[in-house]
C-alpha cells in the first residue's frame, strides 16, 4: 500500500498497478500480500527475479532475503535494474541473518520488512508475534503507524520518543491506517528486552553459533555423498540426494528420531538451525542422513565457530550502537532497568489511561 502511494506521477497516470515479487518468497508472506492487493485493485505478478522483465505496469518489487529455500541470493543488479525503472523494493528479510548478512538498506532496498519472533518470542504454533519494518528516510512520513525515535532529554541524553503518528488516528478514524493494540506491544517489547539484554555483541554469537551448525552439517552430510545446494546460506541447508537415497528413506528414519525435516517437490530434503539446535541435535541430524546412506559417522563433541559467508554478503556495518543496547547484561541490570521503567509508567493502578 505504501509502494503504490509513492508511485511517480507518470506511473498514476498510466495506471501502473503490478508488484512483482520472486517465487522464492515464504508462501505465508504471498499470501497476505494477495489477500491485501485484491480490494485495492493491485496485481501481484511472480516469477525469477534473474529472469523478470521490467515492464511500464511494474510500480515495485518484492524479494525474500534469505530465500525460501534458504539461499541468500545478491540482488544488487535487480535493485538497481528496478530503481532505473522508477520502483521500488521491499524485502522480507530474517531480522536474525542480519548480524552477519549485508543489510539490505545497504544494497539499494527501500523498505525492509519481516517478523520478530527469531528474538525471544516462542513460536506459539505460529503466531502472534511482532513486526519491524524500515525504510529510508525520505519515505518515513508515509509509514502506517507510529515512529519512535532518538531525541534528547532536558539533561542531553539520548532517549527514544514518539516522534511520528498518523494524524488520521484522531481525526478521520475510518480512514486509520493503522491499529497498534496492546498485544503487538507485548510481543514488541519482549523482542526489545531481549536485544537489550544481549546486545550487538550477544546477538551477532547467537547468529555465529546458529551458521557454525549449519555448516558443519553441510560439510559432514556432503561428506556421506549428499550434495547441499544453497550457494551462500545463514541457518538453513538444502540437499540433493544421491541415487541410492530416497527422500522416503530420510523421512522414516527422520519421524523415528522425532525429527521434521522439509521435503522439496523434486526430491530434495532441507533443515533450518536456529539457537535451540545444540551439539547433540546436530549428531542427530547428521546419523539421519549417515544411516540412510548405510555410512559409518563420527560423534561431534564440540562444533567450532565457522563462518561460509562470502565476503561480499557478510555485514560489516555497526548496529544496535544505542547505549541501552549496550549497558544491560546480567540479569540483575536488566531486572532493576525493567523496574525503572515500570515506575515511570502510568497504568490503571495509578489512573485512567486515556485513549488516542
Amino acid at each position: 500500500s505504501m509502494m503504490y502511494a509513492l508511485r511517480p506521477r507518470d506511473m498514476q497516470k498510466s495506471g501502473a498497478n503490478v508488484v512483482f515479487v520472486d517465487e522464492k518468497i515464504f508462501p505465508q508472506i504471498l499470501a497476505v500480500m494477495t489477500t491485501r492487493a485484491i480490494p485495492q485493485g493491485i496485481q501481484i505478478r511472480t516469477g525469477k527475479y534473474s529472469e523478470m522483465e521490467m515492464t511500464p505496469d511494474i510500480f515495485a518489487c518484492i524479494l525474500q532475503y534469505p530465500n525460501a529455500s534458504g539461499n541468500v541470493e545478491d540482488y544488487r543488479t535487480f535493485v538497481e535494474k528496478a530503481h532505473a525503472a522508477n520502483c521500488k523494493v521491499a524485502v522480507a528479510a530474517d531480522i536474525l541473518s542480519l548480524a552477519l548478512l549485508t543489510p539490505p538498506g545497504e544494497w539499494g532496498a527501500d523498505i525492509v520488512f519481516g517478523t520478530t519472533q527469531r528474538l525471544g518470542t516462542p513460536m506459539f504454533y505460529g503466531g502472534p508475534s511482532a513486526g519491524y519494518f524500515a525504510t529510508r528516510d525520505e519515505y518515513k512520513r508515509n509509514i502506517p503507524g507510529r515512529i519512535i525515535g532518538w531525541s534528547k532529554d532536558k539533561y542531553g541524553k539520548l532517549c527514544y520518543r514518539m516522534a511520528l503518528q498518523t494524524r488520521e488516528q484522531h481525526i478521520k478514524r475510518e480512514k486509520a491506517t493503522s491499529n497498534i493494540c496492546t498485544a503487538q506491544a507485548l510481543l514488541a517489547t519482549m523482542a526489545g528486552f531481549y536485544a537489550v539484554y544481549h546486545g550487538p555483541e550477544g546477538i551477532r554469537t547467537i547468529a555465529e553459533r546458529i551458521h557454525s551448525i549449519a555448516a558443519y552439517l553441510e560439510k559432514n552430510i556432503n561428506k556421506l555423498g549428499y550434495k547441499q545446494v544453497n550457494e551462500q546460506y545463514f541457518d538453513t541447508l538444502r540437499f540433493a540426494l544421491p541415487d541410492t537415497v530416497s527422500a522416503q528413506q530420510i523421512r522414516t528414519i527422520a519421524l523415528s528420531k522425532e525429527v521434521n525435516l522439509r521435503y522439496f517437490h523434486n526430491g530434495d530434503v532441507g533443515m533450518s538451525i536456529d539457537e535451540t539446535t545444540d551439539v547433540s541435535a546436530a549428531n542427530i541430524l547428521l546419523s539421519i542422513f549417515a544411516i540412510a546412506a548405510g555410512k559409518d559417522w563420527t560423534k561431534a563433541e564440540d562444533i567450532p565457530v565457522n563462518s561460509t559467508i562470502s565476503k561480499a554478503l557478510k555485514r560489516q556495518s555497526s548496529y544496535l550502537t544505542h547505549e541501552v543496547f549496550n549497558k544491560y547484561h546480567t540479569e540483575t541490570e536488566m531486572m532493576r532497568y525493567i523496574k525503572r521503567l515500570d515506575r515511570k509508567d502510568i497504568s490503571l493502578a495509578h489512573s485512567m489511561i486515556s485513549l488516542g
